[in-house]
């Protein structure tokens, strides 16, 4: 049995918060992959189901954000798991938003959410880190990750939700590289062939029209000076 803990704070105040992107990502598995409705345990509210063959609990701490530990700490000795059986999903500020990245252990590097849960069970346990930017200055952090994402980001918020969701057999299996590759399926789609020789034709049009039009004035002036 895995835990599968998403990060964020309680309320509707909340809910849009950049903050509570961990809540988002979990909400998103339990709707798509057919697991149980929401109920209150272990300091939280928890959902569980199967991804693949790995049986799974998913945690929406609401002990607020600086208190996570204690969900976390509490529902991983209910079932008596190790740290290496929970995987947190968090908002990282020092990834670029979009990007999404795997990690095992660490420090918590500054994060109030992890700092709790290294407090409760330590730092061995796995983390997906999904970027949300920087505001440029450290004393722009806490009014930035409080405040709600911008309609200009939804579309990039939504592809990481579904790709997280998509990939979620492959996290709990252990798979992280085929994970990041479900993910980025979302954020980063293969462009067709058609679309490719599309733009490498537009390319090299662009290209080849300052030639012609060079060619041309060249061709002016000499009859001009044939003339």
């Amino acid at each position: 049995m895995q835990i599968f803990v998403g990060l964020g704070n309680p309320g509707a105040k909340y809910a849009r918060n950049r903050h509570n992107i961990g809540f988002m990502v979990v909400d998103e598995i339990a709707t798509d992959h057919g697991f149980t409705p929401w109920k209150s345990q272990f300091q939280g509210q928890v959902s569980s189901g199967n991804l693949g063959s790995e049986k799974v609990l998913l945690l929406k701490p609401t002990t607020f954000m600086n208190l996570s530990g204690q969900a976390v700490g509490e529902a991983m000795r209910f079932y008596k798991l190790t740290p290496a059986d929970v995987t947190v999903f968090h908002d990282e500020l020092d990834l670029a938003p979009s990007k999404v990245r795997v990690k095992m252990s660490g420090g918590h590097a500054g994060h109030n959410g992890l700092r709790s849960i290294h407090q409760h069970i330590g730092e061995h346990y796995r983390r997906v880190r999904l970027g949300i930017g920087h505001p440029g200055h450290k004393d722009r952090v806490a009014g930035y990750v409080l405040s709600d994402f911008a309609k200009a980001e939804a579309g990039w918020l939504d592809d990481v939700t579904r790709g997280c969701s998509d990939g979620a057999k492959e996290l709990a299996s252990g798979e992280g590289p085929r994970f990041l590759n479900a993910v980025s399926l979302r954020t980063a789609p293969a462009r067709s062939s058609k679309t490719v020789k599309a733009a490498a034709e537009k390319k090299a049009a662009v290209v080849a029209k300052p030639v012609e039009d060079t060619r041309s004035a060249m061709q002016k002036l000499a009859d001009r000076f044939r003339s």
